[in-house]
């Protein structure tokens, strides 16, 4: 009877142990989903305030129907600093054009922590809006 019941515990300690490392599996792999809808949301409001811009005429701070010129000091549309950064990523421009903003998300690496993702990237165009995961 005894040699059972030492059976039994090591089982259950096995069968502890897997449900373990899996939950600790699905909260990491949870945790990058949610870094990923992060970056993409923050992205696509970078995105709405360029379009805001590229509307918005000259005389009022916009762009006047672009992207690269109009706004402070003429240097067309910038993130503003509030926008550039959030405590799980950072955001830049990475190409502009007079139709077109393109702007990139990068993930914050805490602790070596890697993730199933490098970038995120939006390119902005007066009526739409296109983000791909890298």
């Amino acid at each position: 009877m005894g040699q059972q019941q030492l059976l039994l515990i090591v089982l259950g300690v096995i069968v502890v142990g897997i449900a373990v490392v899996a939950g600790i599996n699905l909260f990491s792999a949870s945790h990058d989903e949610s870094i990923k809808d992060e970056l993409v949301s923050q992205c696509m409001a970078i995105g709405a305030n360029a379009q805001q811009f590229f509307i918005k005429p000259v005389a009022m701070g916009g762009g006047g129907n672009t992207f690269n010129t109009g706004g402070i000091g003429n240097a067309g549309y910038t993130i503003p600093a509030s926008m550039t950064g959030t405590t799980n990523g950072t955001y830049a421009q990475t190409a502009i054009s007079a139709t077109s903003y393109t702007i990139t998300a990068t993930p914050r690496v805490v602790a070596g922590k890697t993730y199933s993702f490098a970038t995120v990237t939006c390119v902005v165009s007066p009526t739409s809006m296109a983000t791909t995961v890298n």
